[in-house]
């Protein structure tokens, strides 16, 4: 227990020192502006892999003070509903700033987002979802309002890499910071009203998977990062 105290201390002085440095430096090169436009509206395929839009259903809504703070944050935003043949559907919703080297990206974290709409968050769980591209580590969350229970899987992505919140995350902007640097980043949620988490998770996994396939080669880096093999 000592022993992690202390190595928790030591991690925390790193980033503080790392920290200073990099708001000393303060970074200008804006990585998206030396970049093609991102334009989630055309990289996001309308139907995939036996998926289609279904215009019936649309996402959590959020409230007008929520959705104003979200408006400043982020340059784009993308809420879809998704069905397949079997009748499955899975809500995605994409933020996308040009600008990650702050905590922005905190708000539209579904543990805030869903508790701002008077959800109860419980059951989050770090895991990893197999592609043909990589791992990619996501948390799973479970959010419930009343009579609806909707497990929602999400990750974050800053530059070129995925980094769930917490010091992975900030190491990664601070990485970015001291080389004079602000990535760009995204946060991807997918999630389905589904009392048996366990088989909504295995659909989100298979929605996901789908959704890779079919982006451009240059869109899949922002939307899952560079994976590890």
């Amino acid at each position: 227990m000592k022993h992690l105290s202390v190595l928790h201390f030591g991690l925390g002085c790193i980033l503080a020192a790392a920290s200073i440095a990099a708001m000393a430096l303060k970074p200008t090169e804006r990585l998206a502006e030396g970049q093609p436009r991102v334009d989630l509206e055309s990289a996001v395929p309308k139907s995939f892999a036996g998926w289609r839009i279904d215009a019936g259903m649309v996402p959590v809504s959020v409230s007008p003070d929520v959705q104003a703070t979200l408006d400043k944050i982020y340059d784009q935003l993308l809420s879809r509903t998704y069905v397949n043949d079997r009748g499955e559907r899975i809500m995605l919703s994409i933020a996308y700033g040009g600008d990650q080297a702050g905590e922005s990206m905190q708000v539209h974290r579904p543990e805030y987002c869903y508790a701002a709409q008077g959800f109860r968050v419980v059951a989050a769980a770090v895991d990893d979802l197999a592609t043909r591209f990589g791992s990619l580590n996501v948390r799973r969350v479970v959010a419930t309002k009343g009579q609806r229970h909707e497990p929602i899987t999400y990750w974050i992505t800053v530059g070129d890499k995925a980094a769930l919140p917490g010091w992975r995350r900030k190491l990664l902007q601070l990485a970015y910071g001291l080389s004079g640097r602000i990535p760009d980043g995204m946060l991807v949620r997918v999630s389905s009203i589904d009392t048996d988490s366990a088989a909504a998770y295995r659909a989100q996994d298979e929605f996901v998977n789908g959704l890779l396939d079919h982006l451009s080669a240059s869109d899949r880096v922002k939307v899952i990062g560079v994976l590890p093999q």
